[in-house]
């Protein structure tokens, strides 16, 4: 077990002798500290189920921000973490392109979404259309207060800060997008889900003529002779509950050089 799971499973363990699932911070730094992980802002982000320690799995628990240095552990690690969908045969398709100078030279999050809209992918998974123009609203952190649930757990967040990589806006419908490097088994719902929501009470506060919200995850991993994109496409069937998540659509982009 690693320092970082090391720390995990304490906080866990410091939650059920106090019997209060909520821990902050401070209570991170001090158990980081006695381990020796010199990283606390790191210990909460969990974007993949095999990052928890086994014991934290075997009791079924997960973490979820609650906002101003907050958290949660929450039971139910399936409703928390969505594992991606296999790829078909026939969702799998090559891609010709005209590799620029920065393509493989950069794997931020950031430089994936940039691929995947440089070469206009994004556009025909999305759209069905590379001459697509959606407004683009680059990478921003926001803060914002939500209610939901997850399972039978309420959820409450103040000022919870969340970071969103790319929105696209096309006729009224708004896609949040979230890049990451490699092909994970799973991920953590809240990454698609706190942008969703957030954008869901923008449109009723604001009443905004908006016709849909969804979300879009992207994956790259470079391999021997090209890199390969993974596209998913989810929505959720009540904005009120994290865990009801639906595939919409998926596919793969092999990049092949011209």
């Amino acid at each position: 077990m690693g320092k970082k799971q090391k720390v995990i499973s304490e906080l866990l363990a410091l939650c059920r002798n106090n019997s209060n699932m909520v821990f902050d911070n401070q209570q991170v730094k001090q158990v980081c500290a006695r381990i020796g992980f010199g990283n606390p802002f790191d210990v909460t982000k969990i974007d993949h189920s095999a990052i928890l320690p086994e014991d934290v799995r075997q009791q079924d628990y997960f973490v979820i921000h609650l906002g101003e240095g907050l958290h949660r552990f929450v039971k139910g690690i399936a409703f928390g973490y969505h594992r991606f969908e296999p790829i078909a045969r026939d969702e799998v398709f090559s891609w010709k392109y005209r590799q620029s100078i920065l393509n493989d030279f950069d794997t931020s999050e950031s430089n994936i979404l940039s691929v995947a809209s440089n070469q206009r992918i994004l556009h025909d998974f999305l759209y069905n259309d590379i001459v697509a123009s959606p407004k683009v609203y680059n990478a921003r952190r926001t803060k914002t207060n939500i209610e939901y649930k997850i399972g039978n757990s309420q959820i409450v967040t103040t000022n919870l800060q969340m970071e969103i990589d790319l929105t696209l806006e096309l006729n009224g419908v708004v896609t949040v997008v979230e890049g990451k490097n490699g092909f994970p088994e799973d991920f953590a719902v809240y990454q698609l889900f706190h942008p969703y929501k957030y954008y869901r009470q923008l449109q009723k506060d604001n009443n905004l003529p908006l016709q849909q919200v969804n979300s879009c995850y992207v994956l790259r991993e470079k391999q021997q002779t090209e890199s390969v994109l993974r596209f998913y496409l989810y929505t959720f069937d009540d904005e009120n509950f994290l865990d009801s998540i639906r595939l919409l659509k998926k596919a793969e982009y092999r990049l092949v050089k011209r």
